[in-house]
Formats: C-alpha cells, structure tokens, sequence
C-alpha cells in the first residue's frame, strides 16, 4: 500500500505589498487576493457597505430629535419641504429638490423681520444619517462665533428633501445676504455620513454651483468639526468682506490649520 505523502498546509490568502498602507485611509486597497479574487472576508465588507450607502440615500431627517436639539440655540425654527413628495420622486427629480413646495415658500414670505445677514439651512441631501448623526456638533461649534462677529442669523430651516439650491429661493425669500446650507453627501462605501456645506453669497433662485463655496466630507474621520467651523468662518466673514462667493472667492487660509487655531477675527 503506498505511504500518503504529506503535504504542508499553505495560507491561501496573499497579503498585498501595500499593506501597511491601509493604516492611512479608509479606501479599499491592499485587500490581498485568494487566487485570482479577494478574500471573501473582504467581498463580504464591501457588500455591507454597499447597505449602509444604500441605507443612507434612503434615511429620513430625525425631525422632532433635530428640532429638540437646535432649540438651544434661541433661533426661530421652520420646518419645511421641497416640492418633491417622498423619496422616491426626490431621486428621480432633483429639480423639484431644488425649490420649495408652495406651502413652504407662504411660510417664509410671512416672516416679517427681512434685514438678516446669514441663513442657515439643514437639508436631508443624499445622506439624511449625515445630518443626523453631525449638524449639531457642527453647529454648537460654529453659531456661537457668528454671533459674536455680529452675524444676524435668521430664523434656521430644516428642509425635507431638500437639494443644495434650495438654499437660493430660502435665502431670497428671507432677504438674506448669504446662505449656507448644511447637507448629506451622496454617500461612499466609506462614508456613508459624509455631511457638506455650501455657502451663498446674494441668493437668489437661478444660482448656479459657481457661486458657491464648498466644504465637503465633514464627519470625524474626515474633515473634523472644529476645523469645518473655522474654515467656515473664515470663508462667512470673507463673503462679507468681499461681497462675492465661488469660483471669484479665494480661499487664502493657511493650509496647515490645525483644530486649536483660530480663524481671523477682523474680516468682517
């Protein structure tokens, strides 16, 4: 009877080269390989991520958890609406994302006080997890600063299906200078709860993406709160300063910014 040989056992999952660098980021590099495809322990995460992404463009705004939370900050509240219905219409047309229902639109226009500076909008987007998850934070950092410049803010809106140029029919029928609007990102198998502002200056309904300034990926494992509210304020007062916003406003704060620095205290 012939003797079975015996055979070594061989690790069938080869470690990529790369390794060391996934220490670096949250991307999905350096996954190894099982023959000639990844590991199913890495076919596996993809997979849940995918759900959570997916999960995320399908979240609805917190509403009664938001309202009770932004109450600390004194400011009127105004809960309104796009002119898309549900989420179903939402995704398919953005364009009623971009403007308010009418009801909505007769609500702002009875606000009587129209001599403000700044309106701050929170808007579901494509991740209202985002929202949920970090307005907040974000927003105790940063409000509490625009009220010490003098910043008049007006009543703050939370928007339901809401796209970023919502803020531009909001902001003009508040008569405020600016608008900055806070929103979930279209979600990665990364970031799901990627939350970005954009900031107005002279909103008025027909503005396109030009005009505006952008700070996206804000979320603790991406651009962190204490550093978007900075930057944020930074690019408010210079709005003001120079009466312009987009492409024509250059952003001229020191690149290495740390979370214990300060923005400029004198531009505005």
């Amino acid at each position: 009877m012939m003797e079975e040989k015996k055979v070594d056992k061989v690790d069938l999952i080869q470690e990529d080269p790369w390794q060391t660098l996934r220490q670096f980021t949250a991307a999905r590099i350096a996954l190894g390989r099982t023959g000639n495809a990844i590991p199913l322990s890495e076919s596996l995460a993809f997979r849940l991520a995918h759900a959570h992404a997916r999960d995320a463009v399908y979240s609805a705004l917190a509403t009664d958890a938001l309202l009770e939370a932004l109450s600390i900050f004194g400011l009127p509240l105004y809960v309104l609406h796009s002119q898309a219905s549900d989420r179903a219409t939402y995704l398919q047309r953005p364009d009623w994302g971009r403007r308010l229902h009418p009801d909505s639109a007769a609500e702002l226009q009875l606000e009587q006080d129209q001599n403000y500076d700044l309106a701050l909008i929170i808007a579901d987007g494509l991740s209202a997890t985002a929202v949920n998850t970090h307005v907040v934070a974000l927003l105790e950092l940063l409000i509490p600063r625009l009220q010490e410049q003098g910043i008049k803010l007006a009543p703050l809106v939370l928007a339901e299906q809401g796209r970023v140029a919502l803020a531009d029919e909001i902001g003009e029928l508040l008569h405020a200078k600016a608008t900055l609007i806070l929103i979930g990102e279209r979600p990665g198998l990364s970031s799901p709860d990627s939350m970005g502002a954009y900031l107005t200056f002279a909103p008025a309904v027909g503005r396109t993406d030009e005009s505006r300034n952008c700070l996206s990926n804000i979320r603790p494992e991406g651009l962190p709160f204490k550093m978007a509210s900075e930057k944020l304020l930074y690019l408010i007062q210079a709005v003001f300063r120079l009466q312009l916003s987009g492409v024509a406003l250059k952003d001229d704060m020191e690149a290495g910014l740390s979370a214990g620095d300060e923005a400029p205290a004198s531009l505005i």
